[in-house]
């Protein structure tokens, strides 16, 4: 409920926020979703996003507030900043690349990590514009060349990539 909270305090700190959360379909986390933030206008209180719908939101999203190791990897390549609601993560490379931060669990933590990114630019710019640390989107493009030119359908060797 924590977690809630901060959010609810980012609506109150900054009216041209809206949210959008895909519920957990566990009955015991709606109902808690439901109790702290069903009564704003600006909240979204939504079943569960298939992949596609999950991707397009985010596109079109300002910011991510996620404890999903797999939109932490997913949001950096639209170039939408990543603030994780845990207080360690499996996924540090975004953290050191910063497309991420941890905001930690607290009210305290999250309402200081959403204002931070939505009160200053600056930082908004720096994370949204940082290196993809999971690749830069051309690996399909990269794999297609390697495969040609060790077919000898290609005769230029591609170049490497680390």
């Amino acid at each position: 409920t924590e977690i809630y909270r901060a959010v609810k305090k980012a609506l109150a700190d900054f009216p041209d926020v809206d949210v959008i959360f895909p519920m957990h379909l566990n009955p015991k986390v709606r109902s808690v979703v439901m109790e702290e933030l069903q009564l704003s206008d600006r909240v979204r209180l939504l079943d569960p996003f298939d992949y596609r719908t999950m991707a397009n939101v985010m596109a079109r999203s300002y910011l991510v507030l996620t404890d999903s190791g797999g939109l932490q990897e997913e949001a950096p390549s639209l170039g939408i900043p990543v603030l994780v609601t845990r207080t360690n993560t499996e996924r540090p490379e975004g953290i050191a690349a910063g497309t991420a931060r941890l905001a930690g669990t607290s009210e305290a933590g999250v309402s200081a990590a959403l204002s931070e990114l939505l009160g200053n630019t600056d930082t908004y710019r720096r994370m949204s514009q940082a290196v993809n640390p999971y690749g830069d989107g051309k690996a399909s493009f990269r794999i297609r060349k390697a495969l040609r030119y060790s077919l000898g359908l290609d005769q230029s060797k591609p170049e490497e990539y680390i």
